[in-house]
């Protein structure tokens, strides 16, 4: 473990970030997706983009399992804001899904005729948003309208509702009268779970990792006792071998202890962000043996007020002072 990105904010995740390396696709059933025929993996050459960014000297750190989340402010108060991409409707994604289809065959044969283009109806095309609903920051905006990326998503947000069972767990490290969250962050040689203002990161993304979040790889709470934490992006650097080298950066995520994570993101001085997921190395996600696990926990949760509402802030307020040897030993 090796610090954190000093400056996160201006690793705030938007959108989709682009793998470091080229990608190829290949016909055959996906591991991550089982409902998808194919499977994208990185080919050994370094995307143009991350060169031009200067990959080299870009700041790495831990990719998380889980689902983002970003402060903004909402009703003039900082506020958790959940993922929510705005959708194609059935009959426009048959007809996206055909032309997806389509153009990988273009690519799998060479590239033998025109490349086949689609275009979309905003207005028709997509499902209707939920109220309240924000595109994310670079979202291409034509005409007023914000566009969908190249997997015919528009990447947005909405203010998580307490009334909604949908964010539940959103709601459970927050204290939204309060202005308070759960977070999780290094700290030296360990990681230390804290209660934080919202306007801390106002304008930054975090990631939501915990019990019921993406069937739990990191072993958080129980059924009975659920844990959930918020890590701000950029908050779990390590040492890392350099990017052009594919083949060195592959072993490490075999052997290395500090390469049993899900994947790396680089940040770059321009601001640009690159990331390597095992799968794209061909590699097997979840894994067992987790550096993410192997490091102290220091719960560190006194804070001005002492009374709280919400379960979790109110079991991690009584575990104040305690190190554990994992998080999955809280």
């Amino acid at each position: 473990m090796a610090g954190s990105i000093k400056d996160s904010k201006h690793g705030s995740v938007q959108q989709k970030m682009p793998c470091l390396y080229q990608t190829v696709v290949i016909e055959e059933e996906s591991s991550k997706r089982s409902w998808q025929p194919y499977r994208v993996v990185a080919s050994e050459n370094i995307r143009q983009a991350a060169l031009d960014s200067n990959i080299s000297s870009a700041t790495g750190s831990e990719k998380f399992d889980g689902t983002c989340v970003y402060v903004h402010e909402f009703h003039e108060k900082p506020w958790l804001w959940a993922r929510h991409d705005s959708k194609p409707n059935k009959a426009a994604d048959k007809r996206f899904k055909k032309f997806q289809a389509s153009h990988r065959s273009w690519m799998l044969h060479g590239k033998p005729e025109a490349e086949p283009t689609f275009k979309w109806n905003i207005d028709k095309d997509f499902k209707e948003i939920p109220k309240d609903w924000i595109p994310a920051e670079g979202v291409r905006v034509l005409n007023g309208r914000a566009q969908p990326d190249d997997n015919g998503h528009i990447p947005g947000w909405v203010p998580i509702d307490p009334t909604l069972r949908t964010h539940l767990w959103h709601l459970s490290v927050v204290d939204l009268e309060k202005g308070l969250c759960i977070t999780l962050q290094s700290k030296d040689d360990h990681f230390e779970i804290t209660f934080k203002w919202l306007s801390d990161f106002l304008g930054q993304t975090l990631e939501l990792i915990g019990t019921n979040v993406n069937a739990n790889p990191y072993g958080l709470g129980s059924k009975e006792k659920p844990i959930h934490v918020l890590v701000p992006h950029g908050a779990i650097g390590f040492s890392i071998p350099p990017p052009q080298d594919y083949s060195t950066l592959k072993e490490w995520f075999v052997n290395d202890p500090e390469g049993q994570v899900e994947g790396v993101v680089w940040l770059c001085t321009n601001g640009n962000m690159f990331k390597v997921h095992r799968h794209h190395l061909d590699l097997k996600w979840p894994i067992e043996k987790l550096c993410f696990n192997n490091t102290r926990v220091l719960i560190s949760t006194k804070f001005e007020d002492e009374d709280y509402e919400k379960p979790l802030f109110t079991l991690l307020k009584g575990l104040n002072g305690y190190v554990v040897d994992s998080v999955q030993n809280i």
